[in-house]
């Protein structure tokens, strides 16, 4: 099975001048644990994960005038690992395992098109589609 076959379409992104506090809470409304940040052009420039936020927003005691002037390009990982539309699932799942993280953007024609999790895998092993090999 290819990647493209199991992604999700919707790429949840966000703006990289957003601030912290408001990239967590479209994390919240949007059920998802990863941000993608993307230019004006919708180009990926960096993403931002839930465990992310949560380091950066603790660090912080509430009206900090530094937290005021944050924004997701200032704390946002510009290592984006990204994975071809038509690679095979077991490709996707072995490059998260050795990245140890938890989702990637998926691409074709050097455009983003989806974004494949470990979730989205482990509900094709579940639902017994996608059998591992042993």
């Amino acid at each position: 099975m290819e990647v493209r076959e199991a992604m999700n379409k919707g790429i949840i992104s966000i703006d990289p001048n957003t601030r912290p506090i408001g990239a967590f809470e479209k994390m919240y409304k949007e059920g998802v644990r990863r941000l993608f940040v993307m230019d004006e052009s919708e180009n990926p420039i960096g993403v931002i994960s839930y465990l992310d936020l949560v380091g950066i927003l603790g660090a912080f005691k509430p009206r900090t005038t530094n937290s005021d002037n944050l924004k997701i390009e200032d704390i946002m990982s510009k290592d984006i690992i990204t994975i071809s539309a038509g690679d095979k699932i077991e490709d996707a799942a072995n490059l998260m395992l050795r990245a140890d993280i938890s989702g990637l953007l998926v691409m074709e024609n050097e455009k983003p098109v989806g974004v494949i999790t470990k979730t989205d895998i482990c509900r094709l092993v579940a639902a017994e589609i996608l059998v591992p090999e042993y």
